[in-house]
């Protein structure tokens, strides 16, 4: 059987043709994921909060329009830079399967597209315990992004 790594080496051979400066191949995905989970990811968790905790109406639906208006190219730059951090991997002949910064960013990604699917089917019949459970769900996948950025700057300084 074929590992991860020796599927996405053709792949991380058409990039390492390219000449990238090896700072870039090592440190490019840890800055960009950094600015996505730090920045974007903590105002669009902290605008569905407020929409929910706020009591001023015309406030909570403010934060309601800007949780909905980002936290879908949150999720599209995540995923992306998924597939960026493995490649980089690959690029750098690092194990892929063997890294703990590998599985917290694969549950993070189900995590959120977990609550992508209850967010776009309307938060279903019982709307009031699917927006609890989707804002939980979201704020557990934030806090194990803040943890993978722990363990991916781990393995920066480790490779």
């Amino acid at each position: 059987m074929t590992n991860l790594s020796e599927l996405l080496e053709p792949i991380a051979s058409q990039f390492r043709s390219m000449g990238i400066p090896e700072p870039i191949v090592h440190w490019g995905h840890p800055a960009m994921m950094g600015i996505v989970v730090f920045v974007m990811g903590s105002f669009v968790g902290l605008a569905g909060w407020r929409a929910r905790m706020i009591t001023d109406t015309a406030v909570a639906m403010k934060s309601r329009t800007d949780h909905r208006k980002l936290a879908p190219w949150m999720f599209l730059f995540i995923a992306t830079g998924y597939t960026g951090g493995v490649l980089s991997l690959v690029m750098q002949n690092q194990p892929i399967l063997e890294s703990p910064h590998f599985w917290t960013g694969s549950i993070v990604l189900i995590l959120l597209a977990t609550n992508g699917v209850i967010s776009f089917a309307g938060f279903s019949s019982n709307q009031s315990v699917m927006r609890t459970i989707h804002a939980y769900l979201g704020s557990a996948a934030l806090c194990l992004l803040f943890f993978h950025a722990v363990l991916g700057l781990k393995l920066g300084l480790a490779i």
